[in-house]
C-alpha cells in the first residue's frame, strides 16, 4: 500500500512526525476516500450524500456489467446524468432516480451507447478533474464543457453547473433512464412559471418496476435562475441488456412525460446556473415541505459545508490513534461506507422511517456495529422494521423504496429485532417487537412450511435448501434468546429446539454439510468445491463455506466433531485447502479466499471468531490480521467483494479495533486482534476506550486484557460493559500464550 491521502497535503520533512500523532478530531473527512472499493466488485456509491440521507446525488454511467450496479465504476467515464438515488455495494441494480444531465446544443433524448457519441445524452468525465469527498462531488463533461458540481441535505440535491460560452445551454430532467435492472412504468412532469413566463420549478413523480416492483418517487425541483422555457419530450428507449422487460400482460406504461429540457438559451462563459431537487416517497406536497425545512436558499458552498460537518460528527462516534496513514484512511472510509444505508424513508413532518435494507449481508457485522457506535439510530431501524410488519405481516428480508424484494435467504430481519431487545433498547414496543419475530419464522412462506413438515429443508423440493434452511436456524435462535430475555421460557426452549434443524445436513463421513432429500438419503454427486450460482443447494458458496454457517450453536458443532480439539483441526483446514472453485456457473460472490473461507462474502464472517470461542485466540489473531492486511486495501480494488451496503467495512470497522459479535442477537463481542493503539467509541455511559499496549505488526497476539483495570475472565466482552463506559487494555505481544 502506498500513503496517498497525507502526501498531497503535508510538507515532506513533516510527515513522518504528522503520522505519529493522532488524527484531529474536527477534520476526519479528510480520512475518507470515496473511490476505494469503486473498482473490482466492491459496487460503492460515489458522489455527495449525507449520513443515512434520502438523497444520494452522484454520477450515473451506461452500464456495461454486474459491477455497474451502484452507477459508478472507475473503468469506466461515461455519465448519463447525474441522479438523485443511488444503491452502494449492492449485487443488483436499481434506483437511479431522477436524472438531471447540463447540456449544450441538441441531443437525443436516451440513455445512448458508448460506441456513438451522439447516441444519448451521455458525456464522457474528465477524472483527472473529478473531486470526491463527503457530501460533494465534482466532475467536468467533456462532451458539453461544463462544470457538474453538487452536494445534499438529507432529502434535497444541490447542483451548481458552470458552463461555456455557448448560444444553447439547457438542463435535461431524465424520468425514463433508472438502474440496469430498472424500467419506468409511470412519469408526471408539471413545469411551474413565474409572472413573465419563465420556469422556476418543476414537480414531477417517477414510478418504476424492477428490484423493486412497485417503487414511487415524488420530486420538487427549483431553479436559482429561471429558464426561458420547458420542452416536455416523449422518448422511447430500447430495453437492453439486464434491463426488466415487460411481461406479456402488462400495461403499456405510462410514459408520455419522460423528459423536460429547460432551456437557458445564449449564456456567456462561465455562467453558474444551480438547481435543488428534493425527493419524497409520499407526494409532491411533502417533497415541497423537505426543500423548505431543509435548503430553503441558495447558498452551495455554505449547504458543502454543512454535509462536512453533518459527516464529521458522524465520523465522530469512533475515533482513532495509530502511526498507519493507510489504515486510517481504509478505517474512515470504511465507517463512511457504514452510514450510507440504510437511507431516510420519511418526509420531515413524519416519524423518521428507514428503507434499503440489505439484512442477509447487514445482521453479521453492520447491525452490531450500530448498536455500539450509533445507538441512538437503534430504535428508529426496529420501529421502521415494524412498521414494514405492519404492512406485509412479516419483518423485512431485503425491503427497498417500500418494496419487499425477498432477495437472499432467511429471516434476516429477525435477528437485527432480537438483537436491540437482548442488548436492553428502549424506544420500541418489546412485546409487539417478539410477535413481529414470532409471526416472521412461524410463516409458512418462502420453504418455511417445507422446513415444518420434515424438520428441514429437502434439496430435492426447494432451491438453496441448505443456504435457507440454515438461515432460518439463525433466526430461530434469535427468536429463542429474545423469549428468555423477555422470560417466555416454552418459546425460548421451542425455537432453540428448532434452531437446530441445521444438523439434519451435517454429514459424519465428509465432515461437511450437504444437501438431503425428502427420503432421508444424501444429495448425490456431491463435490465440496462445486459453486453452480443460485441454482444448488448453497447460495453464493459451496459446502465448505457454509459447513460453518450456524453460528448460534458453537457447542453443537464441537460435538459433531467430536472436541474442541478436534473442531480447531477441521477449521485449520478450511483455511488450508485448496482455494479452487468448480463449475462452469460458479458464483461470482465467492471471493477473498483463504483456502475455502470466503471473506468476499458474508456467510463467511463469523467464521475466523470460532477460533476465539475455542479458546484459540492466536489462531483469530493470526486469520484477522491476515484478512484486515490483504483484503482492505486503499484505492478502488480495495474491497475483495461487494462492499453489501457497508456490511464488508463493517466487519473491517469492528475487527481493527479488536472485537466481533459472531454468534446473532446476543451479547458477547469476542476478542481478535486490534490494530491501533487507541480507538474511542462514543457511548451512553460517555466513553469506550480500547487500547492496544505494544501494537505493532508483528505483535499481534493477545498476551492479557484488563477491563477497567481489572483482568477480563474471558475471550469476550458484554454489550453492557461497552455501553456503561470504561477501558478495555489489550497488551500485545509476537508470540502466542496458553490460555
Amino acid at each position: 500500500m502506498k500513503l496517498r491521502h497525507l502526501a498531497a497535503i503535508m510538507l515532506p520533512g513533516l510527515m513522518a512526525l504528522a503520522c505519529s500523532r493522532p488524527a484531529p478530531q474536527d477534520n476526519l473527512t479528510q480520512y475518507v476516500d470515496l473511490k476505494l472499493g469503486s473498482g473490482g466488485h466492491g459496487h460503492v456509491f460515489v458522489g455527495a450524500n449525507v449520513p443515512n440521507g434520502m438523497v444520494q446525488l452522484g454520477p450515473t454511467s451506461i452500464p456495461q456489467s454486474w459491477d455497474w450496479c451502484s452507477g459508478y465504476h472507475e473503468s469506466d467515464s461515461t455519465v448519463i446524468g447525474f441522479s438523485h438515488t443511488h444503491l452502494s455495494g449492492t449485487g443488483i441494480g436499481d434506483l437511479f432516480d431522477i436524472t438531471v444531465m447540463p447540456v449544450t446544443g441538441e441531443v437525443k433524448y436516451a440513455r445512448g451507447r458508448e460506441d456513438d457519441p451522439a447516441s444519448g445524452l451521455w458525456s464522457y468525465a474528465d477524472r483527472t478533474k473529478e473531486t470526491a469527498r463527503p457530501g460533494y462531488y465534482k466532475v467536468f463533461l467533456t462532451r458539453y464543457g461544463i462544470d457538474a458540481e453538487m452536494t445534499a441535505t438529507n432529502r434535497v440535491g444541490f447542483h451548481r453547473y458552470t458552463f461555456p460560452a455557448t448560444d444553447d445551454a439547457a438542463i435535461v430532467i431524465d424520468l425514463q433512464n433508472g438502474g440496469c435492472w430498472d424500467r419506468a412504468t409511470k412519469t408526471e412532469i408539471v413545469p411551474v412559471k413565474n409572472a413573465d413566463g419563465k420556469i422556476v420549478a418543476i414537480d414531477g413523480k417517477r414510478f418504476s418496476s424492477g428490484w423493486a416492483k412497485d417503487q414511487r418517487v415524488w420530486f420538487h425541483a427549483e431553479l436559482e435562475t429561471p429558464a426561458e422555457s420547458a420542452e416536455i419530450i416523449d422518448a422511447t428507449m430500447p430495453d437492453f441488456p439486464g434491463r426488466v422487460r415487460r411481461p406479456a400482460n402488462m400495461p403499456e406504461p405510462d410514459l408520455s412525460q419522460r423528459f423536460v429540457r429547460l432551456n437557458y438559451g445564449k449564456v456567456a462563459e462561465g455562467t453558474k446556473i444551480l438547481m435543488k431537487v428534493s425527493l419524497s416517497p409520499s407526494g409532491n406536497e411533502g417533497a415541497k415541505a423537505n426543500m423548505a425545512a431543509e435548503l430553503p436558499g441558495w447558498d452551495f458552498d455554505a449547504t458543502a459545508k454543512a454535509a462536512d460537518k453533518a459527516w464529521n460528527d458522524a465520523l465522530k462516534c469512533i475515533t482513532i490513534e495509530t502511526g498507519d496513514a493507510d489504515a486510517r484512511t481504509i478505517f474512515y472510509s470504511a465507517l463512511f461506507h457504514v452510514m450510507v444505508h440504510p437511507a431516510t424513508f420519511s418526509d420531515v413532518n413524519e416519524p423518521h422511517d428507514y428503507t434499503i435494507y440489505s439484512l442477509w449481508d447487514t445482521y453479521r457485522a453492520f447491525h452490531p456495529l450500530l448498536t455500539l457506535c450509533r445507538q441512538d439510530m437503534v430504535p428508529d431501524l426496529v420501529n421502521s422494521m415494524l412498521k414494514i410488519y405492519d404492512k406485509q405481516g412479516r419483518l423485512p428480508v431485503w425491503h427497498l423504496w417500500g418494496n419487499e424484494t425477498d432477495c437472499m435467504a432467511g429471516n434476516p430481519g429477525v435477528i437485527v429485532v432480537g438483537d436491540a431487545i437482548v442488548k436492553g433498547f428502549e424506544g420500541f414496543d418489546k412485546e409487539k417487537a417478539f410477535e413481529a419475530m414470532k409471526n416472521t419464522v412461524m410463516a409458512d412462506n418462502r420453504g418455511q412450511d417445507i422446513r415444518k413438515k420434515y424438520g428441514f429443508i429437502p434439496s430435492d423440493l426447494y432451491n438453496e435448501s441448505v443456504a435457507n434452511d440454515m438461515e432460518y436456524a439463525i433466526a430461530d435462535a434469535a427468536v429463542a434468546n429474545a423469549a428468555a430475555y423477555l422470560g417466555k421460557t416454552e418459546d425460548a426452549e421451542f425455537f432453540r429446539n428448532r434452531s437446530h434443524s441445521y444438523r439434519n445436513y451435517m454429514d459424519h463421513e465428509t465432515l461437511l454439510a450437504r444437501g438431503r432429500l425428502s427420503d432421508g438419503s444424501w444429495r448425490t454427486p456431491f463435490d465440496p468445491f462445486v459453486s453452480n450460482h443460485r441454482v444448488q443447494d448453497y447460495m453464493e458458496g459451496t459446502a465448505w463455506q457454509y459447513t460453518w454457517l450456524m453460528p448460534h450453536d458453537y457447542e453443537g458443532l464441537v460435538d459433531f466433531y467430536g472436541s474442541r480439539d478436534k473442531f480447531v483441526e477441521r477449521l485449520d483446514t478450511l483455511f488450508a485447502v485448496s482455494s479452487e472453485i468448480k463449475g462452469e456457473n460458479a458464483s461470482p460472490d465467492i471471493s477473498g479466499l483463504i483456502g475455502q473461507y470466503a471473506h468476499g462474502n458474508e456467510p463467511s464472517h463469523h467464521i475466523i471468531y470460532f477460533y476465539s470461542m475455542a479458546g484459540r485466540r492466536d489462531k483469530a489473531a493470526e486469520k484477522v490480521r491476515e484478512v484486515l492486511n490483504t483484503m482492505y486495501l486503499l484505492g478502488p480494488g480495495g474491497l475483495c467483494g461487494n462492499e453489501d451496503e457497508g456490511e464488508m467495512s463493517a466487519w473491517y470497522v469492528l475487527s481493527s479495533l479488536g472485537i466481533f459479535e459472531p454468534e446473532p442477537a446476543s451479547t458477547k463481542f469476542w476478542f481478535g486482534s486490534p490494530i491501533f493503539d487507541k480507538a474511542s467509541i462514543s457511548v451512553p455511559g460517555g466513553t469506550f476506550t480500547i487500547k492496544a499496549v505494544n501494537n505493532s505488526a508483528e505483535n499481534i497476539y493477545i498476551q492479557s486484557a484488563t477491563l477497567n483495570g481489572k483482568p477480563c475472565e474471558h475471550n469476550y466482552i458484554e454489550f453492557s460493559d461497552i455501553k456503561a463506559g470504561g477501558e478495555l487494555v489489550f497488551t500485545m505481544g509476537p508470540k502466542p500464550i496458553a490460555e
